[in-house]
């Protein structure tokens, strides 16, 4: 059992979630990769708040089971949002084979690579390159994977990019990983957006393939706090256990309102999603029509862009020009371009419009032509 394997939290701090917390407010906030202001109003009755389940609530597993075409056992639900999933999964993974090697995708989302160097020692990257329009290169995959390697980490879509993997890429990326019989933890929050042209990797291997996910993002529900994993029942019970020999049972509350979104605020909820539909189509036509000036990753869903600007580094561009001069901040590329843990000078930069409020969509154009001006201004004074 894994209550049995001594397990033990291991915690590397991570310099973006330290530097997106402790900007000051801003008036033109573009960093945000999640949509926003979800309300949704509780009429829940009598509940008995004695009642828990250790191995989760059966109404929530149920319709969470229907959404990724699973079984009710194949699903884990906790109170940890996306990063604890990956938290646990890694945890779990880093015990049960006698492997210290961990390959994680180039560029990624920095609190994931943390995660993983938490867990093992070794840690190995397979970069997606924009010239390939940041695809897996699977001859890459082939010579970095070996029989050392306990786990493959990535996320479709692709953080920062919003690149999408096609279910024949997956197969291929799971092909790799059998030969060698290495798990593969995908973390798929961005694919809520779209759930239907972007397939969970379990489906394609449901005894190596791990999904990681919550609503987050393409809903709003930062503030719920329920995240999900994908995984054979062996995992799914595992991650169970040690969830109860750790914190006890899982908050039921969570689990109700959960299930109370997924029935009667199901339509809500993707209303609600929609209505940054407009906005992800003028931002995109803004960029269209500043080629000169930057470049962008095309992708088919979620409110982040990829941008490669003429600034030379957009970490200094961005704290020392655009937040006190601008009141404005977008997320600099030397996030997602960690090597060997260091900030790195970059010119990329992701634009997230998950905070522009689309009952004011003036706010979009408003924000776009600041960042335009701190562009311009920013190249011009050397940055």
């Amino acid at each position: 059992m894994l209550s049995k394997k001594g397990l033990k939290t291991a915690k590397l701090p991570s310099n973006y979630l330290d530097w997106y917390v402790h900007l000051p407010t801003l008036k033109h906030d573009l960093r945000s990769s999640g949509i926003s202001n979800f309300k949704w109003k509780l009429n829940l009755g009598e509940i008995d708040l004695t009642q828990n389940y250790p191995n989760g609530n059966p109404e929530a597993l149920k319709l969470l089971a229907n959404r990724y075409s699973v079984k009710p056992e194949n699903v884990f639900i906790s109170s940890d949002g996306a990063s604890g999933q990956n938290t646990r999964v890694l945890e779990y993974l880093s015990v049960i084979k006698h492997r210290t090697q961990a390959v994680v995708e180039y560029p990624t989302y920095e609190p994931l690579l943390r995660q993983a160097q938490a867990y093992f020692r070794d840690i190995k990257r397979i970069e997606r390159r924009k010239e390939s329009n940041y695809r897996f290169d699977l001859d890459e995959l082939e010579r970095v994977i070996s029989d050392k390697t306990t786990v493959l980490v990535l996320t479709n879509p692709h953080a920062p990019t919003g690149v999408s993997l096609s279910q024949k890429e997956l197969k291929e990326i799971m092909e790799v990983a059998r030969d060698h019989h290495c798990y593969v933890v995908c973390d798929e929050i961005y694919a809520e957006f779209n759930r239907e042209n972007n397939i969970p990797i379990f489906s394609v291997d449901a005894e190596l393939g791990i999904v990681t996910t919550s609503f987050s993002k393409a809903y709003g529900l930062g503030g719920l706090k329920a995240g999900i994993t994908v995984a054979s029942k062996e995992i799914v019970d595992e991650l169970y256990s040690n969830l109860f020999n750790t914190a006890g049972c899982d908050s039921n509350l969570v689990e109700i309102v959960f299930i109370d979104l997924l029935t009667n605020g199901r339509n809500a909820l993707e209303r609600h999603k929609q209505k940054w539909d407009a906005l992800r189509s003028e931002t995109i036509e803004w960029l269209e029509q500043k080629d000169r000036m930057m470049s962008y990753t095309s992708n088919s869903c979620g409110v982040v862009f990829w941008l490669a600007t003429q600034i030379r580094d957009t970490y200094k561009w961005v704290n020392q020009y655009t937040v006190p001069k601008f009141s404005l901040a977008v997320v600099p590329g030397a996030f997602f371009l960690f090597k060997k843990y260091e900030i790195n000078q970059s010119n990329q930069v992701r634009l997230g419009i998950g905070k522009i409020n689309p009952e004011k969509p003036n706010d979009l154009g408003k924000a776009l032509q600041s960042l335009e001006e701190a562009l311009r201004k920013g190249e011009k004074l050397g940055f």
